[in-house]
């Protein structure tokens, strides 16, 4: 064994029995002081948006949440938290989305750690997603309820990185690249106007009508930077005025669309295009994005409903069983004349559909994403 091994033992081993960090358990052996970041750091409680992001990694926390909740999909009413926790629970299990098949476990070990530690500080690592920017103003706003001062509140959340062309989140990087981020401009302690304005944008965003979306949307603050970003994307999964998809529909039928023509392909039916996988469609709608999101998962599910539908958009094949990366998946005639705006999917197909507190349901919904506009549409 090498000193170098046999050292990173010795600080394993301290860590184990004083509950230190590997900074401060590493600066304790070599007879040096922590630094005033490393203490709070390892006191404090990190949280956050899954696991593929090395936090243990980076020898600064020691005690890490993961909040594994894709928010921007299914119901999130505005319900107590218990309630809250079942109704997202039934879902994500409904959804096959359980990755970790722990139930309604999960919710409550994660609201429990942060119940817990409302006497100390906390560390949040995000990202500038939709996915994220939800779950940042579901936790700000359960610790504004919890009356953490803002002051213990440490936000670090980037939107890109240094040598990586198309930043996709915290997973990319290494953990010392993750132990760098407290030295930059992307970590900064909150104000009270910080956690103010994430409890407005959480309460907007489970309200039984979007009319507070705009206002959030609109918002520019230095602290919750990409929230008034990530609103907008929000606002743009309502049905559109021009042919009743959301973006992301819009994006799926694209990218179906961008297969080789049926000119071109041998055995290709009428007015459609040839086909490509499900996996191929993903791959292409998620380059369309600004700021990906959207899991694979979620994409073959929305493959699923437009394939679905009484009117296909798409057709899927083979068609017994979900959507998958290998799934052939083609624009039928009526995707077509939908993707062109000549003929509208919610008129033809109805919608069944939660985004946040917001059900959409029937054949003639009243919230619509106007195009022309760039606004949504609905009030009286």
């Amino acid at each position: 064994m090498t000193k170098h091994a046999d050292f990173k033992r010795r600080v394993r081993a301290r860590m184990a029995k004083t509950g230190e960090s590997y900074a401060i358990a590493r600066r304790r052996l070599l007879g040096e002081q922590p630094t005033p970041t490393e203490e709070r750091m390892a006191a404090a409680l990190h949280i956050s948006n899954g696991d593929c992001t090395d936090l243990a990694g980076t020898g600064l926390a020691r005690h890490i949440v993961y909040w594994r909740d894709v928010l921007h999909e299914g119901p999130v009413p505005a319900l107590a938290h218990e309630e809250l926790r079942r109704v997202r629970t039934a879902f994500l299990m409904g959804a096959d989305a359980d990755d970790h098949a722990e139930g309604t476990r999960m919710f409550q070990r994660r609201d429990a750690a942060v119940e817990a530690h409302r006497d100390g500080e906390y560390v949040l690592w995000f990202e500038a997603d939709l996915y994220d920017q939800l779950q940042i103003v579901q936790i700000l706003s359960r610790l504004a309820e919890l009356e953490v001062p803002a002051g213990r509140v440490t936000l670090i959340c980037i939107g890109e990185h240094p040598g990586i062309a198309r930043f996709g989140g915290l997973g990319e990087l290494r953990p010392d690249q993750l132990a760098e981020l407290p030295a930059t401009r992307a970590c900064a302690t909150l104000t009270p106007d910080a956690l103010d304005l994430a409890t407005r944008a959480w309460a907007a965003f489970r309200a039984p009508a979007p009319d507070g979306l705009p206002a959030i949307a609109a918002v520019r603050s230095s602290e919750l930077r990409f929230l008034g970003e990530a609103f907008d994307r929000l606002s743009r999964e309502y049905p559109s005025t021009r042919d009743g998809l959301s973006l992301t529909e819009r994006r799926i039928l694209a990218a179906a669309a961008q297969a080789p023509t049926a000119s071109s392909t041998a055995g290709s039916t009428a007015g459609s295009t040839a086909s490509s996988t499900a996996g191929d469609v993903f791959v292409r709608a998620s380059a369309r994005e600004a700021r990906p999101y959207l899991g694979d998962t979620w994409c073959y599910a929305a493959i699923d409903r437009l394939a679905r539908a009484p009117h296909p958009l798409l057709s899927a094949l083979p068609a017994d069983g979900p959507a998958g990366p290998a799934t052939e998946v083609r624009l039928t005639g009526i995707g077509a004349r939908v993707l062109a705006g000549e003929a509208d999917h919610v008129t033809l197909n109805g919608i069944d559909r939660w985004i946040g507190g917001v059900h959409l349901t029937g054949h003639d919904v009243r919230w619509r994403w106007d195009e022309g506009r760039e606004c949504l549409t609905g009030w009286d």
